[in-house]
């Protein structure tokens, strides 16, 4: 079932903790989030703190929607934006593990990485999924190749945790890092590949 608006519409660190084990759908792959990390209103690690820029535009407008930037000259970030318009808040995807499009994600990593580590890290996420500033500013809720979901991970308990979050310099005192654990990731990698494997088998027959 795609996630809807409301989903969107709401606190990224309610947002962040609920896409954990949630899914995204990007250009024929399928990939369920492990780790997320939020940033908001009065966060002086968020890109909004000091107002509206055009790099970070995407963040004021309403939650759902993609925002991608570039860092330290080599590597894209993928974020949802979250909230109302006019109130400046996204979550950062910095990890999943692919159901469906492992040796195209592989072949643009450049390594035969297994699953479950494949697209760890928000650089590795974009790299593998291949998205770049054309993905940026789009309406996650609206199109039909680039959206999340639930469903894959059905039935896989979920076991979350949270830290701070990674590679800032201001807000560190915020537990605003959520992920699964690494028990979760060895159960949920093997299941939802049994799943998928299970479909495929189904729609061949």
């Amino acid at each position: 079932m795609r996630l809807e608006r409301d989903f969107f519409l709401r606190s990224p660190e309610v947002v962040a903790k609920d896409l954990l084990g949630k899914s995204l759908y990007f250009k024929g792959s399928r990939v369920v989030i492990i780790e997320a990390e939020s940033y908001g209103v009065d966060d002086p690690a968020c890109h909004a703190f000091r107002g509206k820029t055009r790099r970070n535009e995407p963040m004021f407008k309403e939650g759902g929607r993609s925002y991608v930037y570039f860092i330290y000259g080599m590597h894209y970030c993928f974020n949802v934006v979250t909230g109302k318009e006019g109130t400046p808040s996204a979550v950062l995807i910095r990890g999943g593990i692919p159901v469906a499009g492992l040796e195209e994600i592989q072949r643009r990593r450049g390594k035969k990485e297994k699953a479950e580590k494949i697209l760890v890290g928000p650089g590795n996420f974009c790299k593998g999924l291949g998205i770049s500033r054309e993905q940026n500013d789009l309406d996650l809720c609206k199109s039909s190749d680039f959206y999340f979901y639930e469903g894959d991970a059905e039935g896989v308990e979920r076991s979350m945790e949270c830290s701070p979050r990674i590679g800032i310099s201001e807000g560190k005192d915020k537990l605003w890092r959520f992920f699964l654990k690494d028990l979760y990731l060895d159960l949920a990698a093997m299941k939802l590949k049994k799943n998928y494997l299970m479909r495929k088998g189904a729609k061949k027959r």
